[in-house]
């Protein structure tokens, strides 16, 4: 006899474009209540996105709601793009757990409360920007070589002028390294075997070693990959937390105590699914004090799930 199931909404959007079929694609389920871990983990893994979220009623009533996000293997704390489009969708619903949702959204998160802000065109939300939820975290420097070997790439292709490849945070730990073109960003690619000695190496980073690679296109405009393919994301078009992690190394890095600084990154052209990703840091007294990530959503499709 088939066990009764619960059905749920969802919808699903490409989150950094204004293209449908372009950006990184993301599966929202509108109202998890009830749901058990193991349920949403493996919802994510049949979705087989980068990730998928899952909205609950908030823990506290003077926020918009508590927002779960899974990968197709694991949960994990924060990430960007699945902010931005949970935004999107639930700015663009006519109530949230019973309240209108206004232009600003406080997201309950394992790793804190993200504040997001809404931008809309004649009624509508079609973007969003949100407030990475913990300040910058600067880990272990990277050995160049090993580095190289975990993308595929030499150690000439490492640009280390500026910096050594590093573990860098404001929610999730990636590695990030710049590398010295164009053509070898598009050689890069991920080798198990030097990933695998490279989370063995760097255990005490408690990180699956993913890898956000970028070179610079003029001034602040960034062309960037990101591979995990520990957390089941051979590639991923367009990574947020990496891109505010990013952005706020090197605004840090920058000689000025005090500035603002804005990021255009572009990721997933690689794929054929451009993302173009915004980011804001706000430097006080020679620390990253705020980090913005912003970019825009289109739905894709809506429907229901039976669990």
């Amino acid at each position: 006899m088939t066990a009764p199931t619960t059905t749920y909404a969802f919808v699903t959007v490409d989150v950094f474009t204004t293209e449908r079929f372009a950006g990184n694609p993301l599966a929202v389920i509108l109202d998890a209540s009830g749901m058990s871990d193991e349920c949403m983990q493996a919802i994510a893994a049949e979705f087989g996105y980068s990730e998928s979220t899952f909205v609950l009623p908030p823990r506290d009533p003077a926020h918009t709601a508590e927002v779960r996000i899974f990968t197709p293997v694991t949960e994990v704390p924060f990430a960007g793009h699945p902010n931005v489009g949970t935004a999107f969708v639930l700015a663009n619903m006519p109530e949230v757990f019973g309240k209108a949702p206004g232009d600003r959204l406080v997201f309950e998160e394992k790793a804190g409360l993200v504040e997001v802000e809404v931008q809309r065109k004649d009624g509508r939300a079609v973007s969003a920007s949100i407030v990475a939820p913990k300040p910058l975290s600067i880990g272990s420097t990277v050995d160049t070589a090993l580095l190289a070997r975990c993308a595929s790439l030499t150690g000439a292709d490492i640009e280390t002028a500026r910096h050594a490849p590093v573990f860098v945070s404001v929610g999730l730990k990636f590695i990030v390294a710049e590398v010295a073109s164009l053509e070898a960003l598009g050689r890069a690619k991920p080798e198990l075997g030097a990933l695998a000695e490279a989370v063995e190496r760097y255990a005490h980073e408690n990180c699956d070693c993913a890898l956000f690679l970028y070179t610079r296109q003029g001034g602040n405009h960034l062309r960037a990959r990101m591979f995990a393919p520990f957390d089941n994301v051979p590639e991923d078009p367009a990574t947020g937390s990496a891109s505010a992690a990013l952005g706020a190394y090197l605004a840090t890095l920058a000689g000025e105590p005090d500035l603002e600084m804005d990021f255009r990154i572009e990721q997933g052209v690689e794929m054929k699914r451009r993302s173009e990703i915004g980011i804001r840091v706000s430097k006080k007294d020679g620390v990253a004090t705020r980090v913005a990530i912003s970019g825009a959503s289109v739905e894709i499709l809506r429907g229901t799930l039976h669990a």
